[in-house]
């Protein structure tokens, strides 16, 4: 069996290489972003104790975005009436880009906010905001 080597290239994908764009201009204050595709599939039971086929239902999708007040402060200035939720459909892309020159590209599709909330405590040196969005697909670029 071949040795396997301990570093492809010494350098991993990390927060410090990740470019974060919403409304078309990248985010300085974002401290986190979630996003995550999900498919129901089961497995189709008939004769015997062993599933006889397969079945693939929908597709959900997934999204959350944590920023700094400030970022969430500005945002809702645009916003009409204040809301978050006001802000019409608008597309994330979340570039990753590696030491090594490697770029990989997500965008989050047809973006809504659905929550606007603030939780903060004793001690805080920063508050952040997490938003709960409803997306309608992900484009995973590579």
């Amino acid at each position: 069996m071949p040795q396997l080597a301990p570093l492809i290239n010494g350098i991993s994908y990390s927060w410090s290489q990740v470019t974060v764009n919403i409304l078309g201009s990248p985010v300085a204050g974002i401290t986190a972003i979630n996003y995550e595709e999900k498919q129901s599939i089961v497995n189709n039971y008939g004769a015997g104790n062993y599933p006889v086929s397969r079945g693939f239902g929908k597709i959900e999708f997934t999204a959350s975005v944590t920023m700094m007040m400030e970022e969430v402060e500005a945002l809702m200035k645009a916003a009409k009436d204040s809301r978050l939720q006001n802000i019409p459909e608008f597309d994330i892309t979340i570039t990753y880009l590696r030491a090594t020159g490697d770029v990989v590209t997500h965008v989050l599709k047809n973006c809504r906010f659905m929550s606007n909330k603030r939780d903060t405590k004793v001690d805080d040196t920063k508050i952040e905001v997490q938003l709960d969005m409803v997306i309608s697909h992900i484009l995973w670029h590579n």
